[in-house]
């Protein structure tokens, strides 16, 4: 018989075995927080900081039902914000971020979730949502939407809250948490916690941003998102076509650059509107040669 080759013959051949696919695992530290080692480039997608300068200042970990789930206020150099990061009972992780004022609304809503959870009735299948959703509601916070929804499944109720980057030029799967509906209030009293510990200050552009706009045209939906990172505020605009995928595309505006580029949209409404779309001048043609198309006075 020949022998057996590879992992399983080291191991039936005499003499220590190998191990196979094992890792070492962090050391935890003394208050006995899990050290997961996640990486946190989505807490500053516009320039992909990682890791490295970021300091944890605090963490509360609750267990909802058969989740846990754990709150860490962290400061890079863009400001504080809060990773929320859920543990299901089979290992799997998932995990948002929230900028310390979103994380104030987000508080707010859950105050409103619960009430309106505390107001249903028990279950009943036969009046289920198609969808599953019986409230909705929506934040804004710069390049990121914050999509809340208390749903309903055969499981039971749960709020799902997914978190989308603007900065995903083609779409892409969403960062989401589902908290358990009766866990709602002891998540929002640990939320609040943290939040007067530390105040609802992000630490960064010290202005109030405009909220995002959205419209829609036949099958498009246009975004306008104003955000701000070190290389100052800027407009992103979002096209997204639904059709099949949700294909996406964007481009970003300089502030600097917002009064030129309104100056080319008026130019030409008003060459539409008196029907001058042929027979351009070469004053016309100038302006739209690249020497406009960069910044422009603010």
């Amino acid at each position: 018989m020949r022998e057996p080759r590879g992992a399983l013959g080291a191991m039936l051949r005499p003499g220590p075995r190998p191990v196979l696919g094992l890792h070492r695992l962090p050391r935890l530290p003394n208050n006995n927080v899990p050290n997961f080692m996640i990486d946190t480039s989505d807490a500053d997608p516009d320039d992909g900081q990682n890791q490295q300068g970021e300091q944890e200042l605090a963490t509360k970990m609750l267990q909802i039902q058969s989740k846990r789930f754990y709150l860490d206020v962290k400061q890079n150099r863009r400001g504080r914000f809060i990773k929320v990061a859920e543990i299901g009972a089979d290992g799997r992780r998932s995990q948002i971020f929230l900028a310390l004022s979103t994380a104030a609304d987000f508080r707010d809503h859950l105050s409103s979730f619960s009430d309106f959870y505390a107001s249903l009735g028990p279950p009943n299948p036969e009046s289920m949502p198609e969808d599953g959703k019986l409230k909705s509601e929506m934040m804004i916070k710069e390049n990121r939407r914050y999509y809340l929804d208390l749903k309903e499944n055969s499981r039971g109720r749960f709020l799902r809250c997914a978190q989308v980057s603007q900065t995903i030029t083609r779409g892409g799967p969403r960062s989401q948490i589902a908290i358990p509906a009766q866990g709602m209030i002891e998540f929002r009293d640990a939320l609040t916690d943290l939040l007067d510990e530390f105040g609802t200050d992000d630490g960064g552009f010290k202005g109030e941003l405009p909220e995002g706009r959205h419209m829609r045209v036949e099958n498009k939906n246009f975004y306008f998102d104003i955000g701000q990172n070190n290389r100052g505020i800027y407009m992103r605009i979002s096209e997204v076509l639904q059709v099949k995928s949700n294909f996406r595309t964007a481009i970003t505006v300089p502030e600097k650059s917002w009064a030129r580029f309104r100056d080319i949209f008026a130019d030409y409404c008003d060459k539409m509107k008196d029907g001058s779309t042929s027979g351009a001048t070469s004053g016309d043609k100038a302006s739209s040669s690249g020497t406009d198309i960069g910044p422009g006075p603010k």
